[in-house]
């Protein structure tokens, strides 16, 4: 099944600078030397990292959330 919406585009866009800062902030935690624009000089396993972390951190928040134990964390 085809579709023409990008995978790369915000399901909230009010949130599209939360998660830009917090891609910047996994990258400096997994010490990925990601830079403001091209980034081409990176290997695929060091963008899949940050990514990676990054859905791996906010399952965790909304597991927090969803147990109603702990702080959540806001992106």
């Amino acid at each position: 099944m085809s579709n023409n919406t990008s995978s790369n585009r915000a399901a909230v866009p009010e949130a599209k600078g939360a998660l830009n800062r917090f891609k910047y902030e996994v990258a400096n935690e997994l010490g990925v030397p990601l830079t403001d624009g091209y980034n081409g000089n990176l290997t695929s396993k060091q963008n899949g990292s940050v990514g990676g972390y990054m859905v791996k951190k906010m399952i965790e928040a909304q597991e927090r959330q969803m147990s109603g134990t702990g702080s959540s964390q806001q992106f």
